[in-house]
């Protein structure tokens, strides 16, 4: 007999093609399904919470799977992580109930965009160096980040040939951040995201901080739902799924 659990997980998406499962590339799931297939001598399919895309990492990131109980938590935990590449961390896992869902059921997602200006050889692949000269200007990016929380259509920041049904998203949070004087995050959550959102919010906002974009731009853009003239998605590597909230399933 199978119960269903939630694995929590973390993961360094560099030298993956993003989450899910594609013929001939390396993703985090097949990595994951391959560990399982073997421990539990049969094929085992997970299911994550998200897609990430390639380059894109993630510090908080949940699978849902059946399995049976032959492994107690701590030694699946431990076995998972002595058989998948370092770039993934097992956290956690916890029996939840059958019909629960990594990606359907949560309440809220996060993700930060770490950007840095300084030259960091420690992080290359995990942060992005805006290498352009000057600065940005940080109070007009937040200003362009803030006016999105008046919106809940977001065509303007979705990829083309996507497959999304409806551009709704409910974002609570938006705003950049100064962690150091050398580091500016981004953070932003919602209950969804569509395709290629984030970094798409991001390149428009560095786009008002360097003057390269005026507010009533955007603002035009998002009442009217038009793509903007001047889009900048910025690079893949700075970007993290940082928090997955689920409602209480006790």
């Amino acid at each position: 007999m199978t119960s269903r659990y939630f694995i929590r997980l973390a993961y360094n998406g560099s030298d993956f093609s993003g989450w899910q499962n594609q013929p001939n590339a390396p993703t985090v799931q097949a990595e994951i399904e391959k560990a399982l297939s073997i421990l539990y001598n049969s094929e085992i399919h997970v299911v994550g919470c998200g897609r990430t895309d390639t380059g894109v990492h993630a510090s908080d990131f949940y699978l849902h799977v059946d399995l049976d109980n032959r492994f107690s938590g701590e030694l699946l935990l431990f076995k998972l992580n002595s058989m998948v590449p370092n770039s993934i961390a097992f956290r956690e896992i916890m029996q939840v109930p059958a019909e629960a869902h990594t990606r359907f059921d949560p309440v809220s997602r996060s993700y930060t965009y770490k950007m840095t200006f300084a030259n960091d050889p420690f992080r290359p692949h995990t942060i992005y160096r805006f290498d352009q000269s000057g600065r940005p200007d940080f109070d007009l990016m937040n200003e362009a980040a803030a006016l999105l929380l008046e919106y809940d259509s977001f065509f303007p920041f979705c990829k083309t040939h996507n497959d999304s049904e409806t551009y709704f998203c409910n974002l609570t949070v938006s705003e950049w951040r100064k962690e150091t004087d050398s580091e500016w995050h981004y953070r932003v959550t919602s209950n969804r995201f569509l395709r290629g959102m984030v970094r798409m919010i991001v390149g428009m906002t560095l786009n008002v901080g360097l003057h390269r974009l005026d507010i009533e731009t955007v603002k035009n853009a998002m009442d009217k739902q038009l793509r903007l003239q001047k889009a900048w998605a910025v690079p893949a590597k700075g970007l993290f799924l940082s928090n997955i909230s689920y409602p209480d399933y006790s």
